[in-house]
């Protein structure tokens, strides 16, 4: 049975319908680990779907590590088990679509512990990245212009800087929908652009002078407006 045409208010489910129906051929076909998958093309012919509906379903199964993409090869079955994949699939299945308060929460701890280990780990070239991203966040603002994309690469910076592959990945998953819709839920204040950089450089001088504690707490201070809205709401 093909999947219905979807809106975008439904991709959630359409994805998830995609995701069920890759673990039901990959039983079909019992293929094993290592096994490459039929082509995107292929797949979305299958389910009456388009390619870019079979690619997001594939990249979300990619990112907790149940198949694995090779550029001009293909899409194959990752190195697990199959009762261990299907397992894993019926609890990605049961996830909810994260809300933006949780998304939010989840922004807080990361970027608390992104500024401590970027205090500790830095190197010159990261603290030089994170000054370019700072300069530019606060040449867009002081000209009264937008400063949404300079906010999230000053933030991007410093999840890098912090060493940790899996966090930086986890950062740039979450943190651009988050910063998006901080106009539409009125999380912010309207002054919180000029705020920000005396508060980012805040946090760049704590992490110049490699001092995690204080990277920490300056990182609090930035997200006050966050913490507000995640626990007093």
């Amino acid at each position: 049975m093909k999947i219905e045409a979807i809106t975008l208010n439904d991709n959630h489910k359409v994805q998830n319908a995609i995701i069920a129906k890759i673990r039901d051929l990959i039983n079909y076909k019992n293929l094993e680990p290592g096994e490459k998958l039929p082509s995107e093309r292929m797949l979305a012919e299958k389910f009456g779907v388009t390619r870019s509906n079979v690619r997001d379903a594939i990249q979300k199964l990619e990112f907790y590590g149940l198949l694995k993409s090779i550029p001009q090869s293909g899409t194959f079955v990752a190195n697990i088990g199959i009762i261990a994949l299907n397992g894993m699939i019926e609890d990605i299945l049961r996830l909810d679509e994260p809300d933006f308060k949780s998304l939010v929460e989840t922004r807080i701890l990361l970027e608390l512990k992104t500024a401590s280990l970027a205090a500790s780990r830095r190197n010159e070239d990261d603290l030089k990245h994170i000054k370019v991203t700072l300069d530019a966040y606060e040449d867009k603002v002081l000209n009264n212009k937008e400063a949404v994309q300079e906010d999230l690469l000053f933030h991007l910076a410093i999840a890098k800087a912090s060493g940790n592959s899996t966090m930086n990945t986890l950062m740039l998953s979450i943190t651009p929908e988050i910063i998006t819709n901080f106009e539409k839920y009125h999380v912010c204040d309207e002054n919180q652009a000029f705020l920000g950089i005396q508060e980012h450089t805040d946090i760049y001088e704590a992490i110049k002078k490699q001092d995690p504690a204080l990277a920490k707490e300056k990182m609090k201070v930035h997200f006050k407006a966050l913490y507000q809205f995640c626990y007093n709401t």
